[in-house]
């Protein structure tokens, strides 16, 4: 499935193909056909060179000459067969000799140069083909309430009279806030209310205990956090208790 941005990116770029009208398209064919017959280019281009990309990366993960070459391989060829097809259903024009091979060759030519393009950048940056695809992972709300010498990994909350005290990998501190505020702040990080008064992160946990009808989870430092009866069900299913 298409990210949104990068399906707004790619209308985005068919539109203004359509307004310039190159390659002969202002002249042979009104706006509205001329804006689908951009749209359903560029689309396609995309699915191809995506999948080129996909299989570069899977042949070739480490290498760097290869996937460009596998990529530029595989989005040449589609993308000709794609543009001679749209040409000719769309324009009624099938090129052939010279015309086939010019055309051709500026498919290639440009399918070369952007493979290039993407593998080099994705490879000298990594984080931006993981910031492009999917969203990155932000850090829970909750720390943008902390000092910044403060903003360390959330270990776990807990209830001091009408406030939260927040642990971190860096520190503690109060914030006048109700549990269940605060809870709704801890973003993706992976954890639960074990406690009326707590709620913990389960990478901090370092060790638990059964403790009658209830657990003690361990904590950094040595802190140490009660697990009431009501929420030992989570416990065993972050795999923190035997069954």
């Amino acid at each position: 499935m298409v990210q949104p941005v990068r399906a707004t990116a790619l209308s985005g770029a068919a539109a203004i193909l359509a307004l310039v009208g190159p390659f002969g398209t202002a002249e042979v064919m009104t706006a509205l056909p001329r804006l689908a017959y951009w749209l359903g280019l560029v689309g396609a281009s995309y699915s191809v060179g995506y999948a080129g990309d996909a299989l570069a990366r899977r042949l070739s993960p480490d290498r760097l000459m290869p996937r460009i070459v596998i990529a530029a391989g595989v989005t040449g060829p589609g993308v000709l067969a794609l543009v001679y097809l749209l040409n000719g259903l769309a324009l009624g024009y099938w090129p052939s000799g010279g015309d086939l091979v010019a055309l051709a060759l500026n498919v290639m030519a440009i399918a070369a140069i952007l493979s290039v393009v993407f593998q080099v950048a994705s490879t000298a940056d990594p984080a931006t083909t993981a910031a492009f695809d999917t969203a990155a992972p932000q850090p829970p709300g909750i720390l943008e309430r902390l000092p910044l010498d403060k903003r360390g990994a959330l270990l776990s909350l807990s209830v001091e009279d009408h406030y939260v005290r927040v642990h971190t990998s860096r520190g503690e501190e109060l914030l006048l806030l109700r549990l269940s505020d605060a809870m709704r702040e801890t973003g993706d990080v992976p954890g639960a209310q074990v406690h009326r008064s707590h709620w913990v992160a389960w990478g901090a946990v370092q060790a638990a205990r059964r403790e009658g009808d209830r657990a003690i989870l361990t904590l950094p430092g040595g802190r140490e956090v009660p697990v009431s009866r009501a929420h030992l069900p989570k416990i065993r299913e972050a795999g923190l208790l035997p069954r």
